[in-house]
């Protein structure tokens, strides 16, 4: 398979931290930050023989991971176009965040805007699409509903996996119930098993796929043993948030995927329960219409590795006919199929 390289981009409105299990090197550059300024880091897959393709696709991920996530999607995705797989701040290779409260969606989407900008920079965006899982979703329906945002070129296709404008409270009480908890582990295996405890809904993954898709998500700690790549501090915002406040901003969110220009890929587990099949079910029929193909055997959220779930983003995003056929459903047999299409 071939592999990404690691990239950064500087980008203003708030100032970094070193992560916590940085090392000397590390701590010292961020130190050097101007302030009011942090560094994201950004993967970049290419396979397609031109370093300038002017076709490219950003895979955003959920809360608590890392652009890691899409190497499976990435690898197949890079055949045709340039793939940039962000660490969002606070995650992964990114730098951490002086105010926590800044780990908000505005300011994901302003640091959004940024690496567009530098990668139109590098060699000229003529073809833009968005993969975002959960959070990444809500990004990309930030950066696609408003209009007058200075994006390089229109989002032309939008996949969002397991997200709408209608968040569940109970998801968001579940997912506050450990993010940015239990961080220490003494080693990767017990990592490793623990967030697979608390990510059942991802659907079945072989222990190979578990340990490939866990391994980005740890990090040595200075003291011994390994942390979650993450800053605890992520789940600040959420401390504050209650479920008057969440619904208040439902509004905000519709009004944002109503504007939406762009064409829409609504990927929905069967059993989430953050995304529910009402709601997906007014998002088919409001705003872009999305095209919604539901994952039996998955709940919130599938992690687009099983060979018939990248069958389908590749087929909605290399396609170039106005009506591309997508299943309405996908059973767990058709989602592991090798040669799914």
């Amino acid at each position: 398979m071939n592999q990404p390289t690691l990239n950064y981009v500087s980008c203003p409105g708030a100032s970094a931290l070193a992560p916590t299990w940085s090392d000397s090197s590390r701590k010292q550059q961020v130190q050097a930050l101007p302030s009011g300024l942090h560094r994201m880091a950004y993967w970049e897959w290419n396979n397609t023989g031109n370093p300038a393709h002017p076709h490219v696709i950003v895979c955003a991920h959920g809360l608590s991971r890392q652009g890691r996530d899409f190497d499976v999607l990435a690898a197949e995705l890079s055949r045709f176009a340039r793939v940039i797989c962000p660490d969002v701040v606070g995650r992964g290779e990114s730098d951490w965040l002086q105010d926590p409260m800044a780990y908000q969606v505005p300011l994901y989407a302003a640091d959004m805007l940024a690496l567009l900008a530098q990668l139109h920079h590098q060699a000229p965006i003529q073809i833009l699409d968005w993969v975002g899982t959960s959070m990444g979703g809500l990004i990309g329906m930030g950066l696609a509903g408003q209009p007058g945002l200075p994006l390089p070129v229109p989002v032309r296709r939008l996949v969002l996996n397991d997200v709408g404008p209608v968040i569940e409270w109970g998801s968001l009480v579940r997912i506050g119930s450990y993010l940015g908890k239990s961080l220490h582990f003494p080693n990767f295996e017990t990592a490793a098993a623990a967030m697979r405890l608390i990510s059942t809904e991802f659907g079945p993954h072989s222990d190979q796929q578990w340990a490939d898709f866990s391994r980005a998500m740890v990090k040595p700690d200075p003291s011994g043993g390994v942390v979650l790549h993450y800053d605890p501090r992520i789940a600040a915002p959420m401390a504050h948030m209650t479920q008057e406040l969440a619904q208040a901003g439902e509004a905000m969110l519709w009004q944002l995927y109503d504007q939406i220009q762009a064409r829409v890929l609504l990927v929905r587990g069967a059993q989430s329960d953050l995304l529910s099949r009402a709601t997906a079910q007014a998002m088919a029929q409001r705003g872009p219409k999305a095209y919604c193909t539901e994952l039996e055997g998955v709940g919130h959220a599938p992690t687009l590795i099983a060979p018939g779930q990248v069958a389908l983003l590749r087929k909605f995003l290399q396609g170039e006919q106005a009506d591309i056929e997508l299943p309405l459903t996908m059973s767990l047999a058709e989602q592991a199929y090798k040669d799914a299409e």
